[in-house]
């Protein structure tokens, strides 16, 4: 068995591609629309599993657009996706800049949430040991639900 992704499905891919793609960081990997079936899947990658996914199909996140309009409510209940980052910090200095909240700040160096703009919950882990506690991080509140 091995993981080939999760699918999220999304109100507003032009919004869903704006957070993943220009805010996030994430490569857009493939796309597959189907005239037949009103939809479009989005496949994107970590930018450190670009080239993994390109080639093996995986590790990826679907984006699924349903073109007949649909409500989705739930996202928590999906619980969550989960990327390893190289600077938690700095990652969530330029989110924060771009409009995304920090739902749940980095106050330890080690995790952060934020939220897609369907309410999927992202959770960033700081790739290896913790940073050293930093400010505006250290004392910033939670923000909403994450």
């Amino acid at each position: 068995m091995r993981y080939l992704h999760s699918m999220i499905r999304v109100g507003d891919l032009d919004a869903a591609l704006d957070f993943f793609v220009n805010k996030l960081g994430m490569v857009e990997i493939r796309r597959t629309a189907s005239d037949k079936g009103r939809f479009t899947l989005v496949f994107l990658a970590a930018p450190g599993d670009a080239v993994r996914a390109a080639s093996e199909a995986a590790p990826l996140v679907e984006l699924t657009y349903n073109w007949d309009p649909e409500i989705y409510t739930g996202g928590r209940n999906f619980g969550h996706l989960a990327y390893e980052v190289e600077d938690i910090y700095a990652l969530c200095d330029r989110l924060a800049r771009a409009g995304v909240t920090i739902n749940r700040p980095p106050r330890d160096g080690r995790m952060a949430f934020i939220r897609t703009p369907d309410g999927i919950s992202i959770e960033l882990l700081q790739k290896g040991e913790a940073l050293p506690a930093r400010e505006p991080w250290a004392s910033a509140p939670n923000i909403g639900a994450w």
